[in-house]
């Protein structure tokens, strides 16, 4: 228990630091562009714990979630048969690699004329930004599986789904992770672009319009809610990824304790 507590006061220390900091520094601002962070905090409440959380927050986790999944499911599948095949690498790499080099906010306007400036626009460009990371870390998973390993299951027969259930994806998991955790950063940030442009709601939204008409404790309230949702979703993410890759976890704490 005391460990626990440890951990968590440790967790929160240097965030409660900052705020405290924070609070005071502003308590007698007369800046207009840097208000007292009690006033930011009563618009954050009264904003975005109240009607804007169903009206611009919802739609926009629900876009983020949208576009994340259709690149994780995309970009895993692609990888693990681009890791797994020469051929497919060698025939797919060059126009990967263009596609790649591309920043995607620069082709917001283009999926603008293709699809609308709808919530199907949106998802296509969270999808597309945050499918590299994930699809370049499982390619380099896969490419990196045990010879040895990967022998024994040659002899003993086991191969096709088998393989790639039992073995492949076993092993390729902790970089497929470490490209879902990236990926989720970029989705976050492709999220807010996307409702920069043409849009009725959403976060992104909702703080250019803010800082359009010069109210700015509204204005920081939208970045910290961005703040916030950004934690919640790491916290999230930790909670899967600690829950799937246990067995990875334990053989780390074990060699290290050896």
């Amino acid at each position: 228990m005391i460990a626990v507590l440890r951990r968590i006061g440790f967790t929160l220390g240097l965030p409660a630091v900052l705020l405290a900091l924070w609070w005071v520094l502003s308590a007698n601002s007369t800046n207009f562009f840097f208000p007292p962070l009690s006033q930011i905090l009563e618009s954050l409440v009264q904003e975005w714990f109240g009607p804007r959380l169903r009206a611009d927050a919802l739609p926009s986790i629900l876009r983020l979630l949208a576009g994340y999944g259709l690149a994780a499911a995309f970009a895993v599948t692609l990888g693990l048969l681009i890791g797994t095949s020469r051929t497919v690498r060698g025939f797919l790499e060059p126009v990967l690699e263009f596609f790649r080099a591309i920043p995607p906010p620069l082709l917001v306007p283009i999926f603008m004329l293709m699809l609308g400036i709808g919530d199907r626009m949106k998802v296509v460009v969270i999808a597309f930004g945050c499918m590299w990371p994930i699809l370049l870390n499982t390619v380099e998973g896969v490419r990196a599986l045990d010879e040895v390993l990967s022998d024994t299951a040659r002899s003993f027969g086991i191969t096709g789904r088998a393989r790639l259930r039992h073995l492949v994806l076993p092993a390729a998991s902790p970089q497929i992770f470490a490209g879902l955790r990236q990926g989720l950063s970029v989705a976050i940030i492709l999220m807010v672009i996307s409702e920069l442009f043409a849009a009725s709601n959403g976060l992104g939204f909702a703080v250019v319009q803010a800082q359009r008409s010069f109210a700015i404790a509204e204005t920081w309230a939208g970045m910290l809610m961005l703040g916030l949702l950004g934690v919640l979703l790491a916290l999230l993410f930790r909670i899967v990824e600690n829950h799937q890759l246990a067995w990875y976890h334990g053989l780390r704490r074990s060699q290290r304790s050896s």
